[in-house]
């Protein structure tokens, strides 16, 4: 089922500050999941999409590389939204 993503304030503010390759592959991911559906953009490897737990049970998230990971929900109509898109260091583990 194809799926158009909506993105938070949060997410649309989290872009700016991004570098260009990361919003480059998370444009790959959006235009992905629009021409192929959510369910086969899950089966890519290189998003590494996976359930999140804790606090964020029933969010997901994909890899944009190694520091940077995108949070998105779908709801029970079957929409996408995106919630963050975070930094993830060393630190953080």
């Amino acid at each position: 089922m194809k799926c158009e993503i909506e993105l938070s304030k949060k997410a649309k503010r989290d872009l700016e500050k991004l570098p260009h390759h990361i919003k480059l592959k998370l444009q790959v991911w959006v235009d992905t999941v629009e021409r192929m559906g959510l369910l086969e953009t899950r089966k890519i490897p290189s998003f590494h999409d996976e359930p999140l737990k804790g606090k964020r049970v029933g969010q997901r998230s994909i890899r944009l590389n190694i520091a940077y990971r995108a949070i998105y929900e779908v709801t029970e109509k079957g929409e996408v939204h995106l919630i963050s898109i975070v930094e993830i260091n060393k630190h953080d583990y």
